[in-house]
């Protein structure tokens, strides 16, 4: 694809540019019981190019993060720039996309016709949309020769690759992923973070990735932001030095160890 060469550079080290700046974020729900402050005071910024990993506590606020910066939830004090525009600007020009833990695809369309979903219901804002050829973007994902088969017909971790070919095909300048592989067996899971590595090399783009895994945080991120109990505060945003290109036995040196044990400390502090 297109992007691919472009961005293979660009993956592999973060540029100087801000893909993604929040300040000072909160966010508030009302309910019958009250307020309920989910975010308080967040601030970070997330390089052109760059990984990001995300933990914290069960009810900590990272899906209401994520949902924050995708003009899914509003902000009750705070900014939030994406690319240099607001999150409403951003999901117009479709700068972003979203991977949710289950793949969500329509049980009666193809592979390949799932992919295609975005290019049917909305378009960009330029008279010439501009996107990666779905069949390219299987290939990418691993699924080449499986474009005609219907989703029951694909593993969990197949449907995921079909969820993120789809979140890619109108070239989002950010990929929002949160916990797309929680479900799956650790052996199938440990596959999809190598490819994902790939995937974001060869692609150049950047991503923000909610997990709950503590490994899965530390072999995939550049950083790790870490978020407090409720509500959610920054507790320490982390760089994570390992080289590239990653693979699954890095897992087993002291350095990794090292770096997972200060999660897991910090992860303590939090509760």
């Amino acid at each position: 694809m297109t992007q691919a060469t472009a961005g293979a550079t660009a993956g592999a080290e973060a540029s100087a540019a801000t893909a993604i700046s929040v300040r000072g974020l909160s966010v508030r729900f009302d309910g019958d019981a009250g307020s309920v402050t989910a975010l308080d005071g967040v601030g970070f910024e997330v390089p052109e190019a760059g990984f990001v990993t995300m933990l914290g506590p069960s009810g900590c606020g990272k899906s209401t993060l994520l949902r924050a910066i995708a003009d899914l939830v509003p902000m009750a004090a705070g900014a939030i720039s994406i690319f240099g525009r607001t999150p409403e600007q951003a999901r117009r020009a479709r700068d972003f996309a979203f991977v949710f833990q289950d793949a969500t695809l329509l049980p009666w369309r193809s592979v390949i016709d799932n992919v295609r979903l975005p290019l049917e219901v909305g378009r960009r804002g330029g008279a010439v949309e501009q996107h990666a050829e779905p069949e390219e973007l299987l290939a990418l994902v691993g699924l080449e020769g499986r474009e005609d088969a219907l989703p029951h017909e694909l593993s969990g971790g197949m449907r995921q690759r079909v969820s993120i070919a789809r979140a890619l095909v109108c070239r989002p300048r950010v990929l929002l992923m949160d916990e797309p592989f929680g479900a799956l067996d650790e052996i199938k899971r440990d596959n999809l973070n190598e490819e994902l590595l790939r995937i974001w090399r060869e692609t150049g783009t950047t991503i923000m990735f909610v997990t709950h895994s503590v490994p899965e945080a530390a072999f995939l991120g550049q950083k790790c932001l870490v978020l407090s109990a409720q509500p959610g505060r920054v507790l320490e945003y982390m760089d994570i030095g390992f080289a590239s290109p990653r693979v699954l036995g890095m897992r087993d040196t002291m350095e990794f160890v090292q770096v997972t044990a200060h999660l897991r400390g910090l992860l303590e502090t939090a509760r």
